[in-house]
């Protein structure tokens, strides 16, 4: 059921990249064109841009796809890379992520207590829901990690 999530996930990601670039194309081209511009639009740049990147962290974990030294982990036994993997998972993203989501959460109910808006003059509104991203976006990454502490330790013991 993670996997599914996961990947549906990273589909609604690259859906909103391709939003993003067409935002983009259409934000560059009015202001090339026709000298006019929208701060709205700009701020939402950088909201889908939120998006991806927060969202893409639990699918690329998932991928395998997240950056790694290799320099010494290329030449592992396919048991040491289990164990150091799942020692990653267990001691460094977990809590590391645990710590975002309690921290995330404080963050976003103290930015919707306050009713905070963008600071800039035509910009966008109800700001705290990008925040909650945030925590939202690490309570997947927990997910998967479960999964994966899971599977590292599975691998680790049959080898």
């Amino acid at each position: 059921m993670i996997n599914k999530a996961i990947k549906y996930l990273g589909y609604f990601t690259a859906f909103v990249l391709v939003l993003l670039v067409l935002l983009v194309v259409y934000d560059a081209s009015a202001r090339y064109f026709f000298s006019t511009g929208s701060i709205a639009l700009q701020e939402l740049e950088w909201h889908l841009f939120d998006i991806i990147i927060l969202f893409g962290i639990s699918y690329t974990l998932k991928e395998n796809s997240h950056v790694r030294v290799d320099i010494f982990y290329a030449s592992y036994t396919e048991k040491t890379k289990a164990l150091v993997n799942f020692i990653s998972y267990l001691f460094f993203i977990l809590p590391f992520s645990c710590l975002i989501i309690y921290i995330g959460l404080d963050f976003v109910s103290l930015s919707f207590l306050q009713g905070e808006i963008s600071s800039n003059p035509g910009g966008l509104e109800f700001r705290y829901l990008v925040k909650a991203l945030m925590p939202i976006s690490f309570v997947f990454v927990v997910l998967v990690s479960l999964q994966e502490l899971k599977i590292h330790y599975n691998k680790w013991k049959s080898l």
